[in-house]
């Protein structure tokens, strides 16, 4: 296991380190030069020396590979520079945001999660073909839903329509209901039909016909024996759609106004705001990692082949 978390964070260090420079030379590519673009209006009545000393303030006339290694030591420290929209160290604007957005990607997680296992359950379940037949195509119906045509719907009959969920002046949880709807819907597409495919494949297996032999029914089958064994898909996948749901945050925070990372990122984009960016690419591909590391610490848990399968490779010889 030692072995198995050093040889994983190692490749987390690359990962994070290839966003870095990815993300760094994409910025640096883009067409335009941010500082002009945000001091040179005549609004703000700066002088041309006043403007290179700022250029210069910001490292902008520095080469490029001083830049790089000046933003690298910055990240390596917590220093992620500040933002030229806002005035302010970018780090003040992740900590206003990150709560936000990262209370609106769990939530909408655990409600994906709940729903692909609503419908897989009760497909696994029903005795009527028809109904299976029916609930095998909502996830096929789900996963083509736009998240932004979705919201706008939601707005429209929650709360315009049946006046059921204020858009303004809600609470802080009530305010959360609609964009975790958005969110978890599209997300629990994928996860419903690999649970479900799962489900089928583990209910052939001969422990399972032992169970039932002994006369259990068909849902303590499902709920003891089956699931525990089909889950282990559904985790990785996940994980995997963890980089999806802070993907579709951007979207989503801006069709319901929610300041979170998403709205950061697109008032970056906007005006150009590297460092913004630089530091939210970076954030994302933190967390990304971090759920795929405890996916894999989880999936043993739950499959203890896995570990015994693992286990000749994290102790350096056969078991």
């Amino acid at each position: 296991m030692t072995r198995f978390l050093l040889r994983r964070s190692g490749q987390a260090l690359v990962v994070l380190w290839a966003a870095f420079t990815l993300t760094f030379l994409l910025l640096q590519a883009l067409p335009g030069d941010a500082v002009l673009i945000r001091f040179q209006s005549p609004e703000l009545g700066l002088s041309p020396d006043q403007i290179a000393e700022l250029r210069t303030l910001y490292g902008a006339d520095t080469p490029l590979w001083q830049q790089y290694r000046a933003t690298l030591s910055g990240f390596l420290t917590g220093n992620f520079g500040y933002s030229l929209h806002r005035g302010v160290p970018v780090a003040d604007s992740l900590a206003q945001a990150l709560p936000v957005t990262a209370g609106l990607t769990v939530l909408a997680m655990v409600a994906a999660a709940g729903l692909a296992l609503l419908l897989a359950a009760v497909s696994a379940l029903t005795p009527l073909r028809w109904l299976r037949s029916a609930l095998l195509s909502v996830p096929s119906l789900f996963i083509s839903v736009p998240v932004f045509w979705l919201g706008i719907a939601l707005i429209q009959i929650f709360s315009f329509r049946l006046k059921l969920i204020p858009v303004i002046g809600a609470g802080p949880w009530e305010s959360l209901i609609l964009p975790v709807a958005t969110l978890a819907v599209p997300i629990s597409a994928p996860l419903a039909q690999v649970l479900i495919r799962s489900l089928d494949a583990v209910q052939t297996q001969p422990f399972v016909a032992v169970a039932r032999a002994k006369g259990a029914s068909q849902r303590a089958v499902l709920w003891r024996h089956v699931l525990r064994n089909a889950v282990p898909p559904v985790l990785a996948l996940g994980g995997v759609l963890s980089g999806e749901l802070l993907a579709g945050a951007v979207v989503t925070e801006t069709v319901f106004g929610l300041n979170g990372l998403g709205r950061l990122t697109e008032q970056a984009v906007n005006f150009q705001d590297a460092a913004v960016l630089q530091a939210v690419v970076v954030l994302a591909a933190a967390g990304f990692v971090a759920v795929n590391l405890l996916v894999d610490l989880i999936t043993p848990l739950l499959d203890p082949r896995l570990a015994h399968h693992r286990s000749p490779l994290s102790a350096g010889g056969p078991a």
